[in-house]
């Protein structure tokens, strides 16, 4: 059984910075793309930044210049530096990725959700 399991969500100010770590665990024959989602009360989830196994990085409009995702592929976890964080970031944010649990078997996952909040 493959998990994924997120920290590093807290309450900072406007202007702080945090890091999110999501660590996946399990039967891993190898992963894909990961990334973060993340979703703020009375909105849908929506893409924060992906990383693929190739290196290739997506992010959303509105984190650019202040986000960055990162993976540390032997340790099977991906990271999300947040700097300049603004109140609009507040949500709770979801790890997602895309596992091989077997050579030729790919599934998507993923995690429970770290909140972050930001206040004034």
């Amino acid at each position: 059984q493959v998990r994924l399991v997120e920290s590093g969500g807290d309450l900072v100010q406007v202007g702080g910075s945090l890091r999110l770590s999501c660590a996946a665990s399990g039967s891993i024959f190898g992963i894909d793309a990961m990334g973060w989602y993340r979703q703020a009360p009375g909105k849908q989830r929506e893409l924060v930044a992906t990383s693929t196994s190739g290196g290739s990085t997506n992010y959303a409009d509105s984190v650019k210049g202040r986000f960055t995702i990162s993976r540390d592929n032997a340790k099977n976890t991906v990271y999300l530096q947040m700097d300049s964080l603004e109140l609009e970031d507040t949500a709770v944010y979801y790890c997602n990725a895309d596992i091989y649990y077997s050579r030729f078997v790919r599934r998507n996952y993923w995690g429970q959700g770290t909140q972050v909040t930001v206040s004034s």
